[in-house]
């Protein structure tokens, strides 16, 4: 399958190569342009497209529609390299056609012979139009640096939003540390009384045990004289038989 703006792009290269002219070759690079940008829009519908169909087609299917997409870009990829070339050795042609070179050789003589031999309607046609494409480089020079400062800028805001970001965690984290060490310090008080709870339990649990032991000692044998009377305790009554 062949693409006609390839086919269209392949085609003028060849053709670009005949021609001498600088003004045609001029032309012609521009209509080549326009056809590498209508190649790249294939690319990207293309890739659209395998994408989109991605799910619907077989493995083998897919793998066959990448790899022709890969080969359209590596020949659009060398269409790109063709025209910096042509784009460079036409540069240097109508600088060597108005500055001439400083040593003063054959070619030199044959430029300036050539620049004679041209009129003035177009040595000022070839002047016009080096002047349009200085602009229209300095036009692409300007959309370069607005778009570096539009990057720049976006990055700098993801940067503060991400500085900020930072340091509402630094917050968050020290809130968290300064809630740990409260709650650690209360662990540890409430540690403290419990134990002091269970000391004072404990004493008062020894102190009834001692209480009911002298009770039952007191009971079982009421006559022990080492055991003080418990106050508010009497002793028990002395059992007296009816036949005594």
């Amino acid at each position: 399958m062949v693409v006609v703006p390839f086919l269209q792009a392949r085609n003028g290269f060849q053709k670009l190569e005949k021609i001498k002219d600088a003004n045609r070759q001029s032309r012609q690079l521009e209509e080549l342009t326009n056809k590498m940008r209508e190649c790249k829009r294939i690319i990207k519908e293309f890739d659209r497209e395998i994408k989109e169909m991605e799910s619907r087609n077989t493995p083998e299917m897919t793998r066959m529609l990448n790899e022709k997409k890969q080969s359209m870009i590596k020949e659009l990829n060398s269409y790109v390299s063709l025209k910096k070339q042509y784009a460079s050795k036409l540069e240097n042609k109508r600088a060597d056609l108005f500055e001439g070179p400083h040593g003063g050789g054959s070619v030199g003589e044959e430029n300036i012979l050539l620049a004679s031999s041209m009129t003035n309607e177009q040595l000022t046609n070839a002047g016009n139009q080096m002047m349009d494409e200085t602009d229209q480089a300095i036009e692409r020079s300007k959309k370069v640096v607005e778009e570096t400062v539009n990057v720049g800028t976006e990055t700098a805001a993801a940067l503060k939003a991400q500085t900020e970001q930072m340091g509402r965690i630094v917050n968050d984290l020290d809130s968290i540390h300064f809630s740990m060490k409260k709650a650690s310090k209360l662990v540890k008080e409430l540690g403290r009384q419990i134990a002091t709870d269970r000391c004072i339990v404990a004493l008062f649990s020894l102190i009834v045990l001692g209480i009911v032991a002298i009770i039952i000692v007191k009971i079982v044998n009421p006559n022990n004289k080492d055991i003080r009377d418990i106050p508010g305790l009497a002793p028990p009554a002395t059992r007296r038989l009816l036949w005594n």
